[in-house]
């Protein structure tokens, strides 16, 4: 195992992880992951930007002492969260005399979670300058994309910047640099869904604020190396923008296909407008696949089963999910059926406290739908119809 090259003295020290299948104990990985790290050296000092998830610590010692490093000065941290920054505690001992520089919130979490000691950091504030000699680090806080203690790196005479989890994608087809294919392009797309659409204003700011640099390369901390950024930011301006698509998504779970014939029904209308529709049947769904649609559907049609008097369970939390991911959806409704009784609809309309997404009538029928049930639907398609002709 070998550093890579990128570019005068800059190489990478990524690792890839293609059987990890789940992300924070949550997101499903259809590629696994990977995790990057790079290092600088200077005519005078040598830098390690961001360090290497826990379980792949080897792997980033093998890479060091094959590429003949017996010297680091500085381990730049652009964000605690241990993915990037679990394998400090080795490589402090292993380099005794390398700081960590990092922003103050980011040092008091690492000291939080790994307990790194306090005289082994140097802090930094926002525009700070850090020399290896032929070579200056620029240090550009960019707060909640996706915690408050993200910041980038930027090399200054090679135009290279360190973007850690900003612009990154869980996505392992490729040696070193993007490929800028359609399948990068969907990996990318789901990672900013379940990572950074909750933060979709910052992300937005930031986007514009990389774009203005023209930069020549983008180094993210999950992913291929951009040395075409215009690809990764073009579609970060079309996801974090305002706009939508003429999409309605109907995720939904039904127990004795009930609530799948009311599904059903409102698809075929839908699509008759020429609606772009995406149905999710919540107990085989991939979330990380309802949650890339999100990203630019207009509304959400949610679609539930009573269980003891309640929404099922896999509805309340999709319903939780919509919201903690702030989509910009514009509306939505309910669709359903019931046995004996209860109510349908609280549970989910609770869980909307930050989204506020323009409620439709409900469509909430006992037991089997009726032809004038149907009929209902009918009225439901007819109103999305209108309200997107409203949006578009």
């Amino acid at each position: 195992m070998n550093m890579l090259p990128i570019k005068d003295n800059v190489f990478y020290l990524g690792s890839k992880d293609i059987n990890r299948k789940l992300f924070d104990q949550l997101v499903p990985l259809p590629q696994g992951t990977s995790y990057n790290s790079y290092l600088v050296k200077g005519s005078e000092k040598t830098a390690l930007i961001d360090t290497m998830y826990p379980k792949m610590i080897d792997e980033l010692v093998e890479k060091l002492d094959n590429g003949g490093i017996k010297t680091i000065d500085y381990i730049i941290s652009n964000h605690a969260e241990q993915d990037h920054s679990g394998a400090l505690p080795v490589l402090v001992e292993k380099f005794p005399d390398a700081k960590i520089v990092t922003n103050e919130k980011c040092k008091d979490n690492i000291k939080n979670m790994l307990h790194v000691d306090d005289e082994k950091f140097m802090v930094i504030n926002d525009r700070d300058e850090l020399s290896l000699g032929d070579k200056t680090i620029q240090f550009i806080f960019a707060p909640w994309v996706h915690w408050p203690d993200t910041m980038f790196s930027y090399l200054k005479e090679d135009n290279m910047l360190f973007t850690c989890d900003f612009l990154g994608a869980h996505y392992t087809q490729y040696d070193l640099y993007a490929n800028c294919s359609k399948s990068l392009e969907e990996a990318a797309k789901r990672y900013y869904a379940e990572i950074m659409m909750p933060f979709r204003n910052f992300a937005k700011k930031y986007t514009a604020l990389v774009k203005e640099m023209k930069v020549d390369f983008i180094l993210p901390s999950h992913g291929p190396i951009y040395d075409q950024p215009e690809f990764i930011l073009d579609l970060y301006e079309e996801w974090t923008s305002d706009k939508v698509q003429n999409k309605v998504l109907i995720p939904y779970v039904s127990m004795y296909d009930s609530t799948k014939i009311l599904v059903e029904a409102l698809e075929r209308r839908l699509k008759d407008f020429g609606i772009n529709v995406k149905v999710f049947d919540l107990i085989h769904c991939d979330e990380g696949e309802l949650s890339m649609e999100l990203v630019d559907a207009a509304g959400v049609i949610l679609g539930s089963s009573m269980v003891l008097a309640g929404p099922h369970p896999a509805a309340i939390t999709t319903a939780y999910l919509v919201n903690a991911l702030r989509p910009k959806i514009k509306f939505y409704s309910i669709i359903g059926s019931y046995g004996w009784g209860g109510n349908l609809t609280g549970a989910i309309e609770n869980m909307f406290t930050i989204v506020k997404p323009e409620k439709l009538d409900y469509v909430i029928v006992k037991g089997k739908p009726a032809d004038s049930d149907i009929a209902k639907i009918d009225e439901l398609a007819v109103s999305v119809n209108e309200k997107l002709k409203q949006i578009l």
